[in-house]
C-alpha cells in the first residue's frame, strides 16, 4: 500500500509540473500529449544542465577551457545525462541538433546524451552577474530567437543554465531545476514561441 501511495504521489507531482508551466496563456499540455508532440517533432527543448557539485563555483568564468575552475557535474548528473539520452531514443523522440553552452558542465551533459555531435554556442553560456547587463540582454534576445526557430526535422536541444532562460522568458523560469526541460513550440505570433510544458528528470524514468 505504501508503495502504491508513493507511486501516486510521484505521478501527481509530475502532472502538476507539466501542467503548471508558465502562466495560463501557455496552456501547457499533459504528459502523454507532450511526449507525443515530441515524437512528432518541430519543437525546441531547453535543458538546464543536470545535477552539479554544490561545493564548487565558477572561479574563472572567462577561461571556459579550464574545467577545474568551474562547477561541474556530479556522478548523479552524469547518470541523468545518460539516462535522458537513452529515454529519448527509447521513446522515438528525435533530436537532430544539440546546441550547448560552452561551460564544461553543459558541454559534458550534452555529450553524455550520446545523441550526436554537439555545437557550442557562446550565447548559451551562463550570464547573470558574470557579464554586463548589455551582454545579458544580447544573450536573452539570441535565446528568444533560438526558441522561435523550428528545426527542419526532429527537435532541437538547447543545453544551458537558469540565468539564461530567466532573462529570456521571465520570472516563471526561476524555478527551473537542474536537469529539467522546458518544451517550446516555435510560432509566428509574438513572442515567437509557446511553452508546451515542463519535464523534470523524473518524467523520463
Amino acid at each position: 500500500m505504501a508503495k502504491l501511495l508513493r507511486r501516486g504521489a510521484v505521478i501527481a507531482a509530475l502532472a502538476f509540473t507539466v501542467l503548471a508551466g508558465f502562466s495560463a496563456p501557455a496552456r501547457a499540455q499533459a504528459l502523454p500529449e507532450l511526449m507525443e508532440a515530441l515524437r512528432q517533432g518541430g519543437l525546441v527543448l531547453y535543458w538546464r544542465h543536470p545535477a552539479t557539485n554544490n561545493d564548487q563555483a565558477d572561479t574563472n568564468p572567462f577561461n571556459l577551457a579550464d574545467c577545474a575552475s568551474q562547477r561541474q557535474l556530479n556522478d548523479n548528473g552524469r547518470e541523468q545525462s545518460r539516462m535522458l539520452g537513452a529515454a529519448l531514443r527509447q521513446r522515438g523522440i528525435a533530436i537532430t541538433a544539440i546546441n550547448s553552452s560552452p561551460f564544461c558542465r553543459a558541454k559534458e551533459a550534452a555529450e553524455l546524451l550520446g545523441l550526436g555531435s554537439v555545437t557550442l554556442v557562446p550565447e548559451l553560456g551562463e550570464g547573470g552577474l558574470v557579464v554586463s547587463p548589455n551582454e545579458n540582454g544580447r544573450r536573452a534576445r539570441a535565446l528568444r530567437g533560438m526558441l522561435g526557430t523550428a528545426p527542419a526535422s526532429g527537435n532541437t536541444m538547447l543545453v544551458s543554465h537558469r540565468p539564461n532562460i530567466l532573462d529570456a522568458v521571465g520570472v516563471d523560469a526561476f524555478t527551473i531545476a537542474e536537469a529539467e526541460i522546458f518544451v517550446f513550440r516555435p510560432q509566428a505570433d509574438a513572442p515567437g514561441y509557446r511553452l508546451l510544458g515542463r519535464l523534470p528528470i523524473a518524467a523520463w524514468r
